[in-house]
């Protein structure tokens, strides 16, 4: 069984959530993040304050990581009072979307100070962080995977992907990346749809009685679309490096991509409308511009 004391580093829109629900299932939580207020809120909680990522290394043996970019992990992980440089530490598992290359990279960085990577990169948006509802997948060894299991179970439902670091990574690529299609092809879909004079809620009714359902009809849309809030939680800018993550990781594979670099054409259009940090669900505004029509419910 892991130590009932866990660092958590990243604590932003799914961090909070993940580091709430274990203090919440009675760990002793240490937290850092850039942001004083977040930790704050943690720390109303229970958890307690670290001043730096070496920090948190320093008081726990097992530090979970929820960070945005593949640069920031590497620099969390082991650059200057990164968790390399903590006492402590023995696992570092990584929840972020770091694509593969980079998981190796800090997997034998840190295997060189006797700290084992665990790649664990986690799918289901800010809600399903919150409700303990994420698909978690797993790469480390199979011992070290089962004696994290109940730590990684508060957080949501355990997938085994195998010993080597970068399987976890190159499994949420391509998740995202099939998200990222649904995105967008469900707005091409909606817009035209609308523009011909259906109406959008008996559009998405029909679709996810039908064989077009997917994650974008059956959430994105009634969700966040249809009643204009735009507020899935996830951004542009990192759905898009995502999709990045993925078709470096398929080219390096040498594996084809058609479609799959039809929708990045598609995701850098939608970010350089509404900007890096629009949320993902607001990827059918240009399109709803260039059609002069709306995907919404009528005032």
């Amino acid at each position: 069984m892991p130590d009932k004391e866990l660092g958590f580093i990243g604590v932003g829109r799914m961090g909070i959530h993940m580091a709430g629900r274990l203090i919440d299932a009675g760990y002793a939580v240490t937290v850092f993040d850039t942001n004083e207020t977040a930790m704050q809120r943690l720390e109303q909680r229970g958890a307690k304050h670290a001043g730096s990522a070496a920090d948190v290394a320093s008081k726990c043996e097992t530090v979970l990581v929820s960070l945005p970019t593949p640069d920031i992990v590497k620099a969390v992980a082991l650059g200057k009072n990164g968790v390399i440089e903590g006492g402590k530490a023995k696992v570092f598992v990584d929840l972020s979307t770091t694509g593969p290359r980079v998981a190796k990279e800090v997997a034998e960085g840190l295997a060189k100070k006797g700290i084992t990577a665990v790649d664990a990169p986690v799918s289901g948006g800010p809600s399903g962080a919150e409700k303990g509802t994420l698909a978690m997948m797993i790469a480390c060894p199979r011992a070290l995977a089962d004696e994290l299991r109940p730590v990684i179970e508060v957080l949501g439902k355990f997938f085994y992907i195998g010993e080597e670091p970068g399987l976890g990574q190159t499994m949420k690529v391509i998740n995202n990346l099939l998200s990222a299609t649904a995105i967008t092809i469900t707005s091409e879909a909606m817009v035209m749809g609308v523009k011909a004079g259906l109406d959008p809620t008996t559009m998405l009714d029909v679709i996810n009685a039908g064989s077009g359902r997917n994650t974008a009809t059956a959430d994105k849309f009634p969700r966040c679309v249809v009643p204009r809030r735009f507020d899935f939680g996830f951004t542009t800018a990192l759905l898009y490096k995502d999709i990045k993550l993925c078709l470096d990781e398929a080219e390096a594979l040498g594996v084809p991509m058609i479609v799959g670099n039809a929708v990045r054409q598609m995701m850098a259009i939608g970010k350089a409308a509404q900007g890096p940090d629009a949320d993902i669900t607001e990827f059918v505004k240009p399109l709803e511009k260039l059609a002069g029509v709306e995907v919404g419910k009528k005032a």
